[in-house]
């Protein structure tokens, strides 16, 4: 069995580049381990909006550039980061003549204009993916494929990356029982990053794996990753990852994700561990915060504290589905109690301690000088508010893991790099499992649909040969 390319994965990132080749004529195959018609993945998981680092995917290209750059802590690769601020009008072009719809929408209230697949998810709990707009244009972009004589190959497993005097020449794999050798003068990796594999979410993030919630499809195992590792390929930038707070019974409970999320909420009020103290800044945002109670010693351990006025206003200001009143409806308990001391009583933490971590911190506010809490809080981009108005309420928490970050270091045409810098001829990296565009201090996160979209779209390219127009 023979093709020009083949992807290893069905998601956007596999089906995108294998569609930009077809097009320009080349014999392409996705292998997909899922057998079903519709199969479950990241990709028609996701809620379809295309951003970078928060930005508009069609925003000015400098301006996502230093976005990445900034947002990376200076961490990202700049060739890679350059391709895809300067593609990120371009591949939304491309993918409405390959028939996707897309709507406008705001990501946050100061973040206007993001492009999302049409028709978006409904405002409604657990997940909402059939028929929505990323699950309508996987079955086009599928149709599209097989329409240009491509093929989608359900049932099959990839094993490993066949190798030649260090050129990748296709791949060994087994369908319904029978091993497979499929060669291909290109081989793109597009399975995924590794947050359903509690192994390496223990190597690479915190050795609680069994503490954190998997928030993406089955699929994204990271066999991608080790495949090219094995084969010799560079790997690194591990240690971050995107992904949201929810209420701890969201480990039980599949209703309380990927939505709601207490981020918003998060935002507002205080996130403390079993101690009464603040251990992280809730001005960075969601990310940041998720990443930091996976960090903990036990990322089971904290709470989310807001007040009555915090707690009312949330669904004003969440661009998701509100917690407010949706995560009881689902199951989710919300600890209420008329003063801080009965609270602390209820969730088991000191009440003295709670007590004077809330006084410090109403007291930072009212000063408007945040830099004498024991943790300071940032106020740039996520307004806080004090906490005052009883009742008062608690949340136990739990951190979910969408996009691991790191993987296969690529260079700006989505080609696999060896450890030495060099290209390593015919192997390709889409979407979740490259490295060099996010983490850092920060945890930045670039998008994992515009990481799909764009890098998809360029890796198809490169492999056909087709040349690719420069910014102006």
């Amino acid at each position: 069995m023979q093709f020009d390319m083949v992807s290893v994965g069905g998601g956007f990132s596999g089906l995108i580049p294998a569609c930009r080749a077809a097009e320009a004529g080349l014999s392409v195959a996705v292998l997909e381990a899922r057998s079903e018609g519709r199969y479950p993945c990241s990709s028609r998981y996701s809620t379809g909006v295309a951003n970078v680092m928060g930005l508009p995917i069609m925003a000015e290209p400098d301006r996502l550039f230093r976005a990445i750059m900034d947002g990376s802590g200076e961490n990202a690769h700049p060739g890679v980061a350059r391709a895809i601020a300067e593609n990120g009008k371009r591949v939304i072009e491309w993918l409405s003549q390959q028939g996707a719809t897309f709507t406008q929408r705001a990501l946050h209230h100061d973040q206007s204009g993001q492009q999302v697949l049409a028709p978006p998810r409904r405002a409604t709990v657990g997940l909402d993916w059939e028929d929505r707009g990323p699950d309508l244009f996987m079955q086009r972009l599928e149709k599209n494929l097989t329409d240009r004589g491509g093929a989608v190959m359900r049932g099959t497993n990839v094993e490993a990356l066949a190798v030649k005097d260090g050129v990748c020449v296709g791949v060994e794999a087994t369908r319904d029982g029978e091993e497979l050798r499929i060669a291909a003068k290109a081989v793109v990796i597009a399975d995924g990053g590794f947050a359903a594999n509690r192994e390496m979410i223990a190597q690479y993030i915190t050795p609680n794996a069994d503490r954190v919630l998997c928030r993406v499809g089955p699929g994204a195992k990271g066999d991608g990753i080790r495949m090219a590792e094995r084969a010799g390929a560079a790997i690194g930038r591990f240690g971050a990852f995107y992904g949201h707070i929810h209420h701890r019974d969201a480990m039980t409970n599949a209703r309380l994700w990927p939505y709601p999320h207490l981020d918003a909420a998060a935002e507002c009020g205080i996130l403390v561990g079993p101690d009464g103290h603040r251990f992280t800044d809730e001005g960075r945002g969601g990310v940041c915060m998720a990443n930091a109670l996976a960090h903990l010693s036990d990322p089971l351990s904290a709470v989310l504290i807001v007040d009555d006025a915090i707690w009312k206003q949330e669904p004003a200001i969440t661009t998701t589905v509100p917690a407010n009143p949706t995560m009881m409806e689902a199951g989710g308990k919300l600890t209420t109690a008329p003063d801080i001391a009965t609270l602390a009583g209820e969730i088991g933490v000191p009440a003295k301690v709670l007590a004077q971590t809330i006084v410090e911190y109403n007291e930072a506010i009212a000063s408007n000088d945040f830099t004498r809490l024991t943790v300071p809080r940032s106020v740039r981009r996520h307004k806080p508010m004090p906490i005052l108005t009883p009742p008062f309420h608690a949340i136990p928490l739990c951190t979910g893991v969408t996009g691991t970050m790191g993987g296969i270091v690529i260079n700006e045409h989505a080609q696999a790099l060896k450890p030495d810098g060099s290209v390593f001829p015919g192997l390709y990296a889409v979407g979740t499992p490259v490295a060099g565009l996010e983490g850092g201090p920060r945890a930045g996160y670039v998008g994992g649909i515009s990481k799909s979209f764009v890098l998809g779209l360029l890796a198809g390219e490169h492999i056909a040969g087709v040349p690719i127009p420069k910014f102006a």
